[in-house]
């Protein structure tokens, strides 16, 4: 049975885009811990995120790293964080994580409040800044 990612990459669920290409999708959180709060998912469908063979958990990790550059230019965050914890969702996947205050807590369990017109916005906005 196809995870939720799966369903998103397909377009079967929506989802607020920030980045594709053919082996990455990158969206928003719909539960964000903080605002931009994006996952980066390999489009191949794999439970545990060190079960993907190197070269593909590297390019997951350089498609990741240009993610966050777009969202660094657009969020201004002192930095973004990563969280792996893979336990939600049987798809491998990242958390890219804004983090706006050195005391900022940004666990997966604390959610912040953001409108479906922020988010498309965002995404929107994000998305012009990604160089794949």
């Amino acid at each position: 049975m196809p995870s939720i990612f799966t369903k998103i990459i397909n377009r079967e669920i929506p989802s607020f885009t920030i980045a594709e290409d053919d082996k990455h999708y990158a969206f928003l959180d719909i539960n964000p811990a903080a605002r931009g709060h994006t996952l980066c998912i390999p489009k191949k469908e794999v439970d545990y995120l060190f079960d993907l063979p190197a070269d593909e958990l590297a390019r997951l990790t350089k498609f990741s790293q240009k993610v966050a550059a777009g969202m660094d230019k657009v969020l201004n965050p002192i930095r973004t964080g990563v969280i792996v914890e893979g336990m939600e969702v049987p798809h491998a996947h990242i958390h890219l994580i804004p983090i706006y205050e050195a005391t900022q807590d940004f666990s997966l369990g604390k959610k912040i409040n953001m409108d479906e017109g922020e988010m498309s916005e965002l995404a929107e906005n994000i998305s012009k800044e990604i160089k794949l």
